[in-house]
């Protein structure tokens, strides 16, 4: 057993951009903003530690369904703004970040998803340091959908249902058999997943921090990985 477990993929669900909005008295998409650059930040932390991939949860599929109107069209605003920038920053380039998008992004607005896939279409190649943004995503309906694509498949004949296993399993889901998170941290200081890549944490270790999001900094991110390097993984055994 490794004293000091390899990290190469974090999740991190970014809670508490709304009580941070609240706190100062603006409007709940200004905190929106605090944590989209709280994001850039978090990416550039990442990298600096050798990790591999982040997936960040960005919009769950629940919020999206019952979010006020005027929150979530200035947040589509601020997607497609930040997609579009991130696009052309020139240390993306330079470090080879991929960006994938996973959930449903086809719910989004049209002019949001073609400034994601401008995003997504210009890293592809990359392979340095992989960021997936679960954006309208459900754990839960990623589980459902991954279960119709089989469904699919057996019925066209392209998959043999009795040899269905796990592994063939992860590549129906929205991730595609990439690998799982080691760690995930939750900031807001709940204790809980909220639907956040339910299949895939199986084996994953948690870390909790009472910080809301835009105010998690880099000592924090720093307490979350040194504690995870003193964890014990045995992964079920």
């Amino acid at each position: 057993m490794d004293e000091h477990p390899e990290l190469n993929h974090i999740g991190i669900i970014m809670d508490g951009n709304r009580r941070f909005a609240r706190r100062l008295m603006l409007e709940p998409w200004k905190g929106h903003e605090w944590g989209a650059k709280k994001a850039e930040d978090v990416i550039d932390w990442c990298a600096e530690s050798g990790i591999k991939a982040a997936t960040l949860y960005s919009l769950s599929y629940e919020n999206f369904n019952s979010r006020p109107k005027q929150e979530l069209e200035m947040l589509f605003k601020l997607m497609e703004k930040e997609a579009i920038r991130v696009a052309g920053l020139q240390k993306v380039h330079d470090n080879k970040i991929r960006f994938n998008v996973i959930g449903r992004p086809d719910m989004l607005p049209k002019n949001v998803q073609e400034a994601f896939g401008k995003l997504t279409k210009a890293t592809e190649n990359y392979k340095n340091f992989t960021i997936n943004l679960a954006i309208v995503y459900g754990g839960r309906e990623e589980i459902v959908d991954a279960v119709k694509r089989i469904a699919k498949s057996a019925k066209q004949g392209k998959l043999d249902i009795e040899k269905l296993d796990e592994s063939t399993f992860g590549k129906f889901l929205y991730t595609n058999g990439a690998s799982d998170p080691d760690l995930i941290i939750r900031t807001g200081g709940e204790k809980r997943l909220s639907g956040f890549l339910l299949w895939q944490s199986a084996y994953s270790e948690f870390y909790f921090s009472d910080k809301i999001w835009p105010e998690f900094e880099k000592d924090d991110f720093v307490l979350a990985i040194d504690d995870f390097k003193e964890r014990k993984r045995r992964f079920g055994k």
